[in-house]
């Protein structure tokens, strides 16, 4: 999937987008990436933003805010493969994401506070949950900018490639991670986010809880005994989601 931030239209796309995605049962993961060379997401237009009336502003945001929500609560793996621009609005795009990669040339930050606002797409919460409180605060509060390389150091990505001649080697490495979560049990996949995106909210004993609530949900699937079946019989299972 492509993605494209700041205007209406843009916005609008990129919510038609993941509406589809949402009742596709044939989807198993998600590589959300730009086809623009050097950029991902610059975030908002701000030409357009100017020309809004004050009265038009939280609403614009809150509409986008709701389609990055909808992006984080996709059930199935999602990858942020950032080529190149991540800011703002942008970033709190790939924030959304299960996992990301960039390119060591990429550039990220939340640098809202430069224009006397905060990050109004998540970013405020999907960052200290990323990277811990501390540090996204100084962060934020400084708007500070990073590369691909200090991104990977402070733990907002899980891996940075050297760019190529393409400009595609986070989107490459995002097809190198989609190929290993594919074999999997697409069941199992959609209930192992749930458990942990939904545990990570509370405390062990709960969390631990809701573990066992969705591992009883891939214990009556025909998958499971497949599974099992492949295993026996010494070759790979035919998984259907079922």
């Amino acid at each position: 999937m492509s993605c494209a931030c700041g205007t209406w239209r843009r916005r609008t796309e990129l919510s038609k987008a993941v509406d589809a995605l949402k009742s596709d049962k044939k989807v198993r993961t998600i590589i959300i990436r730009s086809e623009v060379p050097g950029i991902f997401c610059a975030g908002a237009d701000l030409k357009e933003r100017a020309k809004m009336h004050s009265s038009e502003v939280g609403p614009f945001v809150s509409k986008i805010r709701a389609v990055i929500n909808d992006i984080a609560n996709l059930p199935v793996p999602t990858i942020a493969a950032i080529d190149g621009l991540a800011l703002g609005g942008g970033l709190e795009l790939a924030l959304a994401c299960d996992i990301r990669v960039a390119a060591s040339s990429a550039k990220m930050g939340l640098v809202e506070t430069k224009l006397a606002i905060i990050p109004g797409g998540g970013g405020t919460q999907r960052l200290p949950r990323a990277i811990g409180m501390s540090l996204a605060k100084e962060l934020i509060f400084s708007a500070r900018v990073l590369d691909g390389q200090e991104a990977k150091a402070v733990g907002l990505i899980s891996h940075v490639l050297e760019q190529n001649q393409e400009g595609d080697a986070a989107y490459r490495k995002a097809l190198d991670l989609a190929r290993e979560f594919l074999p999997q049990g697409p069941v199992a996949m959609r209930v192992a986010k749930l458990a942990i995106n939904q545990g990570m909210e509370v405390d062990l004993v709960t969390g631990l809880a809701i573990e066992e609530a969705c591992y009883a949900q891939t214990i009556s699937t025909k998958d499971r005994l497949e599974g099992l079946l492949a295993f026996k019989e010494k070759r790979p299972p035919r998984y259907k989601g079922e």
